[in-house]
Order: structure tokens, then C-alpha cells, then sequence
């Protein structure tokens, strides 16, 4: 779609869901912002000041917000637990937090220390075939002694897409808060979570948004929660035009920009302001609907190509996020063999290898190579040879 606005690597990558490609105007925007550093110095801040802010009413259209229902602060771990030491107040009839098995390590940290904290307990609703959930067994979740449940949009491990817009008015009719890691589908497909009610929300910027390694993250929380006074208070979360009167009280910003802690890092935010212009040129939509076509067309070339490989994504397109996962027992050997030849996808413990065509710079061509090195890899089972060059980077 904009393959050429971006600075594609030498070989074929498949692991913009991990970490996605630099575009040039992300580029252009850290020089900017660096010459910024090196010619106003401390005057900089003149502009610095409300750029997070000011990246709201984009980001907001990715996730169908309103802007001052988002904002760009620290990382998905940090924005968490400022949300659930807000958000979680455990009481004698509810007082647990539900998550699954299958989601991303971090966040279980997050809500283990809370539970931890208030010596009551996460619940983890399980996966019956290890890789996917279902409908009936998140629902199941929802009980009665329930506080809150944070639920991601999408599965890291296979791509499944969850209903979010279901589970949230199931979390209404239960009256418990609902919280969503949007961190895998974030700029990959569109979000409505001021319509379907979703309480909050957290992402990363550097996956499909493009905003590079260590990019600031994002918040959402819905407007019905605009009441609420952050438990975590932090210089950037007071109220912008009064913080340098060096007040000894909090006065919180209005909306999610309340929920700011640190000042944010400048570089880190340009790679994001520079990205976000890339969406402005194509709609979400359509680049859902180009995701779809690669991520079709990959899963099609495995069941014709490669019998030897499971893909545990789902096939409904309704279900399925921005990556296809396949499942071998030599998924790591078969990744650092691909990565040897200038393809680049990654691997996830035990047995995953994921692929993500992504649809701002990915192409057809691409995985019919990448499908024909993986069957010449089976074939001659050239991966074998890398058991000695297992890391811990993944």
C-alpha cells in the first residue's frame, strides 16, 4: 500500500507485529525533533510541551475514541497498573481479576502485584487446545464475584481476534470493569471502544503503528470514567496551565490525559508523530481489509505447500487479527533457518512460528518465497543445523 514510504530491510520481514518497519517520515520527524533539541534547547519545550496531546485525535480514529478519551504516555506495563490502581478496588462480594492463559506474560505481572497487593486472586480462564479461546469459556468468567477482567484483542501467540464488543456488554450487564491490551491490533484493524463501553485500555506504539523500538504507548478511558481521580499521580497528569505554579496538590488533567505520570521522552514520541501521518493516508479499513488478503492468500500457500505445518490462527476473517501462527515442532530452528536467509518472521515458546504480512509494506511475492524457503527447508531439513545458535531473543 505505502511500501515505499517506508525503509525496508534487505530480504523479506514478517515481524511487524513484533517490532514494525520505520517509515521516513517517522525518520524525518526525529531529526526534526533532535534539531529541535540542538538549536532551542530548553525553548523546546515551547513545543514539546503538548505533544502528547496532540497525537490524541489520530490515535483516537484508530480506536474509536474521542480524543480526549486517549492518550500517548510510558508502556503497556506502567499504564496498567496506573489504570488498575484506579480502576481495581476489590470489595467483600467482588473482589477478584479474570485474564487467560494465552495472554502476554507482562500483563499477568501487572495483575498478579494488584491481587498480590490486596491478598485476593486472579482467576485464568484456560484454552482447551492451547493456542485459542472460546466465546462460551471467556463467558463463563463473568461471574458474580468478579471485579475486573482484562481481556486482549488479540491473541499474541495464534492471531485469534477476540469479541471485545460482546465480552464488554456482557462485563455491563455483570457490572464489572472491563479492560482491553490492544497492543496486537492497534493499526491493524479498526477499534470502537467508546461505542461498545470497553472501560479502558492500553497499547505500544512500535508493533503496527510503526513508531519504533521503545516508542511511548497508549491509554484509553471511556468518558463515563472522567470522574474518577487517577491513584497514580504524576507531574504530567496535572492540569497543563497550572503545573509550573508548583501547587502542593494534584489537579488532574481532563480525561485520559490525566493518567500521565513522567515526562515523556520527545524522541520517543516523534517516532510516533512521525508514523501517524502514514494513517492519515489510508483509511483503517482498507488496510484491514489488505491484512485480510495477505494473511488469506499466506494461509492458503501453507495448506497447499506445507501439510507439515498447523496453522493454529482461525480461518474466520471475523476472528483473526494481523498475523498467521503455525505450529512445528522445530518452530525455533525453522525461524533462525529463515532469518539465515533474509526472512525474518519470529518464533513464540513451544512451538509457534509467527508470520505478519502486514499491509502497509508487505506483498504477495514475498510469501510465495518465503513458502517456497520454508518447503526447501522441510525438504532438505536445513534448520536442523542451527540447534547451536538458539538465544534468548526470540
Amino acid at each position: 500500500m505505502l511500501r515505499e514510504d517506508f525503509i525496508y530491510p534487505e530480504g523479506i520481514y514478517l515481524d511487524g507485529n513484533s517490532l514494525g518497519l520505520a517509515s521516513r517520515s517517522s525518520i524525518k520527524t526525529i531529526e526534526n525533533r533532535l534539531k529541535e533539541w540542538q538549536t532551542l534547547a530548553v525553548n523546546g519545550w515551547a513545543s514539546w510541551f503538548g505533544l502528547s496531546e496532540s497525537l490524541s485525535t489520530d490515535l483516537a480514529k484508530l480506536v474509536g475514541a474521542m480524543p480526549e478519551e486517549v492518550i500517548t504516555t510510558g508502556g503497556i506495563t506502567m499504564n496498567l497498573h496506573a489504570l488498575l490502581a484506579t480502576f481495581y478496588k476489590p470489595t467483600d462480594t467482588k473482589k477478584y481479576i479474570v485474564a487467560t492463559t494465552l495472554d502476554f506474560p507482562s500483563d499477568l505481572y501487572a495483575l498478579q502485584s494488584w491481587t498480590q497487593h490486596y491478598g485476593t486472586e486472579l482467576r485464568l480462564i484456560s484454552s482447551r487446545d492451547k493456542y485459542t479461546l472460546t466465546d462460551e469459556d471467556i463467558e463463563e468468567a463473568f461471574q458474580d464475584d468478579v471485579a475486573l477482567i482484562l481481556l486482549p484483542t488479540v491473541l499474541y501467540g495464534s492471531g485469534q481476534l477476540l469479541d471485545i464488543k460482546r465480552y464488554a456488554k456482557r462485563a455491563q450487564e455483570k457490572n464489572i470493569i472491563l479492560g482491553v491490551d490492544a497492543a496486537h491490533s492497534i493499526g491493524a484493524l479498526p477499534h470502537d471502544f467508546h461505542d461498545w463501553n470497553v472501560d479502558f485500555a492500553v497499547w505500544c506504539s512500535y508493533k503496527y503503528l510503526n513508531a519504533g523500538p521503545g516508542a511511548c504507548g497508549g491509554i484509553f478511558v471511556h468518558e463515563k470514567h472522567f470522574h474518577r481521580i487517577p491513584a497514580l499521580k504524576g507531574w504530567w497528569g496535572h492540569q497543563k496551565h497550572t503545573v509550573f505554579e508548583m501547587r502542593p496538590y494534584f489537579t488532574h488533567e481532563p480525561g485520559a490525559a490525566a493518567y500521565q505520570i513522567s515526562t515523556p521522552s520527545i524522541l520517543a514520541l516523534a517516532g510516533l508523530e512521525g508514523s501517524l501521518k502514514e494513517f492519515k493516508k489510508v483509511n483503517i479499513l482498507d488496510i484491514r481489509k489488505r491484512s485480510l488478503e495477505l494473511t488469506t492468500y499466506l494461509m492458503e500457500l501453507i495448506d497447499q505447500h506445507l501439510p507439515e505445518l498447523e496453522i493454529i490462527t482461525p480461518r474466520n476473517e471475523e476472528r483473526r487479527g494481523g498475523h498467521v501462527s503455525v505450529r512445528h515442532v522445530h518452530a525455533h530452528l525453522l525461524s533462525l533457518a529463515l532469518r539465515a536467509r533474509n526472512i525474518v518472521p519470529d518464533y513464540r515458546p513451544p512451538d509457534i512460528l509467527r508470520m505478519a504480512p502486514v499491509a502497509f509494506y508487505n506483498t504477495k511475492l514475498e510469501l510465495d518465497e518465503t513458502v517456497r524457503v520454508l518447503r526447501e527447508l522441510l525438504d532438505n531439513q536445513g534448520y536442523m543445523k542451527f540447534h547451536d545458535n538458539v538465544t534468548d531473543v526470540v
